[in-house]
């Protein structure tokens, strides 16, 4: 039996329903069912404004985008941000004509407080915090730093959806919060993402650049206006076509359905994994922090030998993954090489083990006993 690291689940006949609701009404754009995942997440967020887009990687490009544009940041600026992550994050950055500044990682593979602290000049103008695998990390301190110096927080919430800190749903205490519906994410669509300000003028100028910079969508013309002149709109900014479509948010209705009772299982999970695991003292488990419902987008662990532990789990048909790559490896990055010697670390020994809800108790420990089984040999 093969075990994949991530296998998402779709309530077929449920995601059908929805889609065939679009289908039938003939409108499959902008609008009808964009409209209502948007209020949907943000009575299941608390989070005052949410803009559906077709992906986590345009939010993030919108959010540094916009914080730049209204707030008088110039090229060359800088933004902190972490080089454990996918790289769409500081493409972010670099998209903007900004420089993509590198503080180190802590116990939790996020944001290190005092590396931050370090790494503030007077060309500083934002912290992006990265929620990696869904865990809070120290944002509690570096929100507090972001205060304490002035700086705008953009988080990273990609791995976050149904996170909860002290009870509360991530995104409501960030300027701008960005989750991601990709295929294999805790909320999966085939891909799509949420844009969370917390600023009404900022939700607004986001919903005009992602149709292209026109001050009014199709679905508002269309449907929720009257008169002979609702055709009409101005186009305000040079925007994309960045915005998400009703199939996507027919499919994320779903899934958002069922996102709690997924990510209570998730947690499950890594409870499996970390009382398996436990007495293996050749293995170093990722820990949720204290305050923090992690949704558990990943169970992450670190071995020496850490590509040679991966063609062992391989052969027994069990495929890890790796979350993620120093960025400061990549070329592009590279100027920053070797200055976060932790991550650096980390990233030359971090396994991500299965995790999606087709995983059963026994299959957490067939990986487990297979891991066992090399770092005894």
């Amino acid at each position: 039996m093969v075990i994949q690291l991530f296998k998402p689940t779709f309530r077929t006949e449920e995601c059908l329903e929805e889609i065939r609701e679009c289908l039938d009404k003939g409108w499959t754009g902008l609008g009808f069912k964009t409209v209502e995942l948007e209020e949907k997440w943000k009575e299941y967020t608390g989070l005052p404004y949410a803009h559906f887009l077709g992906s986590a990687t345009v939010g993030l490009d919108m959010a540094v985008r916009i914080l730049k544009m209204e707030n008088g940041w110039k090229d060359g600026d800088e933004i902190i941000t972490t080089p454990l992550t996918f790289v769409s994050t500081n493409h972010a950055i670099l998209y903007n004509d900004m420089k993509a500044v590198f503080a180190d990682v802590d116990e939790y593979l996020c944001l290190d407080p005092k590396s931050v602290e370090e790494k503030i000049t007077k060309k500083t103008r934002a912290v992006i915090f990265v929620g990696l695998g869904g865990n809070s990390g120290k944002y509690d301190k570096i929100k507090e730093i972001c205060k304490k110096h002035k700086l705008r927080l953009i988080l990273d919430a990609a791995h976050m959806s149904g996170t909860r800190v002290n009870g509360k749903h991530v995104g409501h205490d960030c300027d701008v919060a960005v989750f991601s519906y990709q295929a294999v994410k805790n909320m999966p669509t085939a891909d799509s993402g949420m844009i969370c300000f917390k600023e009404q003028k900022y939700d607004e100028i986001a919903r005009k650049l992602s149709w292209l910079g026109i001050n009014k969508d199709t679905y508002a013309r269309s449907v929720s206006s009257k008169g002979a002149y609702k055709w009409k709109y101005d186009v305000e900014y040079l925007g994309y076509k960045n915005h998400g479509n009703s199939i996507m948010a027919a499919i994320g209705l779903v899934s958002l359905k069922y996102l709690d009772i997924d990510n209570a299982y998730r947690r499950q999970l890594a409870k499996w994994y970390e009382e398996d695991l436990k007495d293996c003292k050749k293995v170093t488990v990722i820990k949720t922090a204290p305050n923090c419902e992690s949704s558990r987008h990943l169970f992450q662990i670190m071995v020496n030998d850490r590509d040679k532990v991966m063609l062992a789990l391989n052969e027994a048909e069990i495929y890890p993954g790796v979350h993620y790559r120093d960025n400061t490896e990549y070329k592009m990055y590279s100027y920053a090489k070797g200055t976060c010697p932790k991550a650096h670390e980390a990233s030359e020994k971090l396994l991500s083990l299965p995790m999606h809800m087709k995983l059963t108790r026994n299959d957490v420990k067939f990986i487990c006993e297979k891991i066992k089984e090399y770092m005894e040999m």
